[in-house]
């Protein structure tokens, strides 16, 4: 039998104990065989059922600009930096974007080989969700869904039914998503420059959201690779 923390039958994401009740007979020393059976109880060790996490990714400069990320072309793509990526783009089976960055991605990934691009693969094959209260077909891009409007509550099913899920550009959707608390790890990847113009990824009016730095990596050509995840409760 599996219980909850308050005894109930687990729901997903939640600490599962695991008890097994068998029965013996009692002996006490030497009693006769016959005697009323005795529950024995084993508790095994403590499970946790999966549940997928929310993992953002964005090229950022140092003002915050994240649009149309061509100008880190610039600054190349260490091999360190590339790993980075793949560490976080191996663990998701999922892609969730929002609108006007699907219409920028589909073009562009759908058109490229991996002789282009080694991250072809995770991209086109991927099953990915859009998000979107205006699009009604994702066809432009193979294994793409229209979600519909932002819903939080959607979101998160997506999240435990289809595992990690990767989200790149889409700043509308990531701001909402934060302000939800379903950001699990915002990665940045943080370019020594200064644009003074463009979309920023966190523009005056967002929500104040306190995080936590988790980890910090520096690379040959001075990009800075800042994890975030939330701020303890």
């Amino acid at each position: 039998m599996r219980v909850g923390r308050n005894g109930a039958a687990g729901r997903p994401g939640e600490r599962l104990l695991t008890v097994i009740v068998t029965y013996r007979r009692a002996d006490d020393f030497g009693r006769l065989a016959g005697s009323p059976l005795q529950p024995r109880i084993h508790v095994g060790r403590v499970q946790e059922n999966p549940v997928g996490m929310i993992k953002v990714h964005e090229f950022v400069s140092l003002d915050g600009v994240f649009e149309n990320p061509s100008w880190t072309a610039e600054f190349g793509f260490p091999e360190a930096l590339g790993q980075a990526i793949a560490s976080f783009t191996s663990t998701s089976s999922a892609i969730l974007l929002g609108r006007r960055t699907f219409e920028m991605f589909a073009p562009a990934w759908s058109a490229r080989s991996v002789d282009d691009d080694p991250g072809v693969p995770f991209f086109n094959d991927t099953p990915k969700y859009v998000v979107s209260s205006t699009l009604t077909s994702a066809d432009a891009w193979q294994n793409s869904t229209v979600l519909g409007g932002y819903d939080a509550q959607a979101i998160a099913a997506l999240k435990e039914e289809a595992g990690d899920v990767y989200i790149s550009g889409s700043g509308t959707l990531v701001r909402a998503l934060m302000a939800d608390g379903l950001v699990d790890e915002l990665h940045l990847l943080v370019y020594p420059v200064v644009l003074g113009t463009g979309a920023r990824l966190f523009p005056e009016g967002s929500a104040r959201t306190p995080l936590t730095l988790a980890a910090s990596e520096a690379f040959d050509n001075g990009v800075l690779h800042l994890t975030y995840g939330p701020a303890a409760r």
